[in-house]
């Protein structure tokens, strides 16, 4: 009974790491580094299964690297200020819960840390890896609703993006 249990267990801490090993897995579409004056914020990356980009239903894991320390509530604003910018907030009544969530579900991030959003089936969820001290990405929270996963990553893919040129960049065009 106790080698079933420790067994079982040992299973348990495995799958938040396979599963993400399929996404990581994926072809790079594109990738893209934001800059605010001399400084580099991070770089991202879009992945897919096929390596390709054909819009926002389909499966699809945006990775973040920060190249900065940023705490969370920075984080949280600039998603405030960016959906903002879209007209999100204005059209989304959940829009401020779901800020709330993401200033509950995020941690500080530090230079090397790398946050992703991967979306599958039309429902995203949050991995974590810490700077190069950890190995795998762990899952940061629960699965999102379609709502949120489909705003979250218009921050950076919707045609309405304050960044156009890294939008080009990730979905495949010219840097």
């Amino acid at each position: 009974m106790r080698t079933a249990l420790l067994m079982l267990l040992w299973l348990g801490a495995l799958v938040p790491t396979v599963h993400a090993a399929d996404w990581l897995s994926w072809r790079k579409v594109g990738d893209a580094t934001l800059t605010w004056g001399p400084f580099t914020v991070y770089t991202s990356q879009l992945r897919t299964p096929d390596g390709r980009y054909s819009g926002p239903e389909q499966d699809q894991a945006l990775i973040i690297t920060y190249q900065r320390d940023i705490d969370r509530d920075e984080l949280v604003d600039a998603t405030r200020e960016q959906w903002q910018a879209q007209w999100i907030l204005a059209r989304e009544p959940q829009s401020e819960a779901w800020l709330h969530m993401l200033r509950t579900l995020w941690p500080d991030v530090t230079s090397g840390t790398q946050l992703a959003f991967v979306m599958r089936g039309k429902q995203g969820q949050f991995w974590y890896r810490a700077a190069s001290s950890q190995q795998g990405f762990a899952p940061l929270g629960p699965h999102q609703s379609e709502a949120f996963s489909s705003h979250f990553l218009a921050i950076w893919l919707a045609p309405a993006t304050q960044y156009p040129a890294l939008r080009q960049q990730l979905i495949g065009g010219q840097k």
